[in-house]
């Protein structure tokens, strides 16, 4: 099964998002594998976006994703990366369409309330730099077998 990593960021925990957006990934079939409340510290913040380090707005965003906590989960199902993806919505909220994540509570550039991994690759890489392997769990819920059509990816 296919895993991603989803950041809830500072602003979603400040605006009191956390259970109206996990509550659209499971409405969708996709199972919470593991999740945890944290603060990313400015090492593992470097860590996470070094491929972003020379981009002009890399400070800022350093600065944001560090500024309070966060919920980091990962979410696994068929295809869990692009349906995220499409959940989460286009990266500023004044872009997204209704119905998105974004687009339902983003406005800002900068607050964009959501990560979530873009590729296979990615996802693998972020995910080991918030879970030990034992955290992680693998199971199925009774609603798996309607959501998922065995072989179907």
């Amino acid at each position: 099964m296919e895993q991603t990593l989803i950041i809830l960021k500072p602003d979603c925990i400040q605006r009191r998002l956390v259970g109206r957006i996990v509550k659209r990934f499971e409405d969708k079939g996709l199972t919470v594998a593991g999740m945890k409340l944290m603060h990313i510290t400015k090492d593992l913040a470097d860590r996470h976006y070094a491929p972003h380090k020379d981009k002009p707005f890399y400070p800022g965003l350093i600065e944001y994703i560090t500024s309070g906590p966060v919920v980091v989960m990962v979410l696994s199902g068929a295809g869990v990366i692009n349906m995220a993806r499409k959940l989460m919505g286009k990266t500023f909220g004044f872009e997204a369409e209704p119905g998105t994540i974004r687009g339902d509570f983003g406005a800002s550039k900068t607050y964009n309330l959501i990560h979530g991994s873009d590729a296979p690759e990615s996802a693998e890489t972020e995910i080991a730099l918030y879970f030990q392997p034992n955290e992680l769990l693998s199971y199925e819920t009774p609603a798996h077998k309607w959501t998922f059509k065995p072989g179907e990816s």
